[in-house]
């Protein structure tokens, strides 16, 4: 029996490395996602971009974000515009703390997004994250793929 994912929900994974990317992309394509809806994101643009090219998946851009956050992030931190670009996908600021924390850390968040977009102070309460707040996030806490 095929098992069907509700791909209206956001899912986001912290992995280790580019192979960690292309298996949660591909698992994500495998439960309905589109490409457009798959995204990388790194603590660095260039690697955040060749990521997003070798895997064939996006990075959150001004479609996503919106044409005054992406200007905006102009003149923003990398931190600040990091939690900016999540934000834009429905990440709350809490959780786009600890992922931005993850990615200082040279970790990289690989996202499925449900496709509704956010503003202001809105944020999307029934987000998937691995390895979740509950699990902790240590090297050998590995995602299940």
């Amino acid at each position: 029996m095929m098992k069907t994912t509700n791909t209206a929900i956001t899912r986001v994974f912290t992995v280790d490395s580019r192979e960690e990317v292309q298996e949660q992309a591909e698992k994500f394509r495998r439960d309905g996602y589109r490409d457009e809806h798959i995204f990388v994101l790194t603590h660095d643009k260039s690697r955040t971009k060749r990521i997003a090219e070798q895997e064939n998946v996006e990075e959150i851009g001004i479609s996503e974000e919106g044409l005054g956050t992406a200007i905006a992030n102009l003149f923003r931190s990398t931190g600040d515009e990091l939690r900016a670009k999540m934000k834009s996908l429905g990440i709350s600021p809490s959780e786009a703390e600890r992922l931005e924390r993850e990615m200082d850390r040279d970790r990289i968040v690989v996202i499925a997004w449900g496709g509704r977009e956010y503003g202001e102070d809105d944020f999307d309460r029934d987000i998937y994250y691995h390895p979740g707040l509950n699990h902790g996030s240590f090297p050998h806490n590995r995602p299940p793929f």
